[in-house]
């Protein structure tokens, strides 16, 4: 049944951001898929979504969709270098489709995206996991980046 709510879930929310409302930028222009290079970027921006979902349902136990969220918190997976990796592959796949389609259009949907989802995660969503997962998920923000994964230091061993 989580995954029947997961796939659920996943066609709709992200499934609009990156699919319908493209096609709904991209029906109304001459574009055409002809930059096939960024496929790479799309299909890296599926990989990462898809990894994130997964975590969601399996380490969480729950789904994306804010009416059936994790019951637990989920600090594994990607979910170790960024606070946020769902949403960096969306933003991934929507430049991955600007780039498919050479469209400058789909690229400044990106841009919106990410402010976007930027504010929301700022001033509702960090506040409302603060509030459900208490000091645990203060620890996590003290420990992991919220977008960009820090490079780690090796240490080295006393031979070297």
């Amino acid at each position: 049944m989580l995954l029947l709510r997961s796939l659920a879930a996943a066609a709709l929310l992200p499934g609009t951001v990156t699919i319908f409302i493209p096609w709904l930028i991209l029906r109304r222009s001459d574009a055409t898929a002809t930059h096939w290079s960024g496929l790479v970027l799309l299909a890296l921006g599926a990989i990462v979504l898809v990894s994130c979902i997964r975590d969601f349902a399996v380490a969480g136990r729950g789904t994306l969709a804010p009416l059936d969220p994790p019951k637990c918190l989920v600090a594994s997976g990607l979910y170790r270098y960024v606070r946020n990796p769902m949403y960096v592959g969306v933003v991934l796949m929507l430049a991955g489709e600007a780039w498919v389609f050479w469209s400058g259009v789909l690229l400044l949907y990106a841009a919106a995206f990410f402010l976007v989802a930027n504010l929301f995660i700022v001033f509702y969503e960090e506040p409302a996991l603060q509030r459900t997962f208490g000091e645990s998920y203060g620890d996590y923000l003290r420990t992991v980046p919220r977008w960009v994964p820090r490079r780690t230091r090796r240490l080295r061993s006393a031979g070297s």
